[in-house]
């Protein structure tokens, strides 16, 4: 059975591309468009990862990944911030708070791969 990575992202291009590069690795791949209906998205189904964005209405990423880590079906899953945000204290926010990588957009799909396997294996 494929490993599940959860992308959240408000840009569709965006979950589009993370899609399109995971699930033709083998993964597959749920989609979110904000990081409330991605703590949904976690809370019902076994993730292998996700792939989050900071910048985001409703929830953004650094508020998604507080509250994932308090869930029981988040609190070992890995997670990966995919963004435009480069701020060296906003990488070590992420990090304080439980995020597991940082990739800058736009991303390398080769290297989006890389850490995918790494990560969720």
């Amino acid at each position: 059975m494929a490993k599940t990575v959860l992308t959240i992202d408000d840009s569709k291009a965006i979950r589009d591309m993370v899609s399109f590069t995971l699930s033709g690795v083998g993964y597959r791949v749920v989609e979110a468009e904000n990081g409330l209906e991605g703590l949904a998205k976690l809370k019902s189904e076994p993730v292998s990862l996700v792939v989050v964005d900071l910048n985001m209405p409703v929830m953004n990423g650094f508020e998604f990944i507080r509250k994932a880590r308090q869930e029981p079906k988040g609190s070992g899953v890995p997670i990966l911030m995919l963004t435009t945000e480069t701020k060296p204290e906003a990488k070590a926010e992420g990090k304080a708070l439980g995020a597991t990588g940082w990739l800058n957009k736009p991303f390398d799909a080769a290297m989006l791969v890389a850490v995918a396997r790494k990560l969720a294996g």
